[in-house]
């Protein structure tokens, strides 16, 4: 039995971008057992990882004593490899026969591959999660067979990546109207705790459209499954925009803030949209872009977005 301790993010998206890495372990380490080290919020996506040995919850402390602790767990354990994502000391403290620990970098190369770039391998492996039986289950008493899925996930960690609700309601509409690219879909709305005030426009321009309202519902895992099961993704920047190119459903992401090069949601079934700016030029007008209280998505209309999700619809 080999030892494989895999150190991730505490972000959700983050941890998730980075889940090819496990992934790339899993198909090629066949004897191993897997332990995960990651923050809270991204814990649960590891719970059904082939021949998990155990997660490792980090809970940020103080002078970065969550460090030190992950360090008395596994200092004790003989570890054939050491896979540090978070580019920590801890991993040289450790008994390790070997050792990756990434190395980032300011090239705009997407965050896949820079994670990929740590196992010194050619190939980038998509991200992937894997998912319980009673999750599949879940999911498929939430969205049965039936009429197709339009997910989308209207809220984003910083109200500066959030497209505005009413935009979404009107794209929705469009897409799910009388001969639209998803005529008579059935519509989920996904988001986390707290997030309902950024699903509220999207009731509110869709009153009589019968929406499953999955926002703050569901864990991580669920959402997953569920995600899985929809025809296509409609979200901006945000963990759940990665996790739904993740489960290899077409996802369209809104862009503005951010910089889709790096963050853009990663797979040959995903595709981004963006106003006229680009991201260099948004970014160039902030002293620093995440401190602006309001969207910076506001460029980009529903006519673009509703090019782009027909033609990604066409093309998957």
């Amino acid at each position: 039995m080999h030892n494989v301790l895999l150190i991730t993010s505490t972000r959700i998206g983050d941890a998730i971008i980075n889940s090819g890495v496990l992934r790339y372990l899993v198909e090629t380490r066949p004897d191993a057992r897997f332990t995960i080290a990651c923050g809270p919020l991204a814990a649960p996506l590891f719970a059904a990882v082939p021949r998990l040995e155990r997660v490792i919850v980090m809970s940020k402390k103080k002078a970065g004593a969550h460090w030190f602790d992950l360090w008395r767990d596994t200092v004790g354990t003989s570890w054939d490899l050491v896979v540090d994502l978070r580019c920590s000391a801890t991993a040289w403290a450790l008994l390790a026969k070997e050792r990756r620990i990434l190395r980032q970098t300011s090239a705009p190369i997407h965050k896949v591959a820079e994670a990929a770039s740590a196992l010194g391998i050619d190939s980038v492996p998509d991200p992937k999660i894997y998912l319980s039986d009673a999750a599949k289950a879940k999911a498929a008493d939430l969205l049965p067979e039936g009429a197709p899925v339009l997910a989308i996930c209207p809220s984003a960690s910083m109200p500066y990546k959030v497209w505005p609700g009413e935009r979404f309601g009107e794209l929705v509409k469009h897409l799910t109207a009388s001969g639209g690219a998803m005529a008579g879909a059935r519509v989920a709305i996904f988001g986390g705790p707290g997030d309902q005030a950024a699903a509220a426009p999207v009731h509110a321009a869709l009153p009589d459209a019968g929406l499953l309202d999955f926002t703050g519902q569901l864990g991580l895992m669920d959402v997953a499954a569920c995600l899985q099961r929809a025809r296509l993704f409609i979200g901006n920047d945000s963990g759940l925009m990665h996790m739904a190119a993740a489960m290899q459903t077409p996802t369209l992401g809104l862009f503005g803030p951010s910089d889709e090069r790096r963050y853009g949601p990663y797979g040959a079934h995903c595709a981004i949209v963006r106003g006229a700016a680009g991201f260099a030029e948004i970014d160039a007008a902030f002293a620093d872009r995440r401190l602006h209280p309001e969207s910076l998505l506001l460029d980009l209309d529903v006519d673009a977005a509703l090019e782009a999700a027909q033609a990604l619809l066409q093309r998957s």
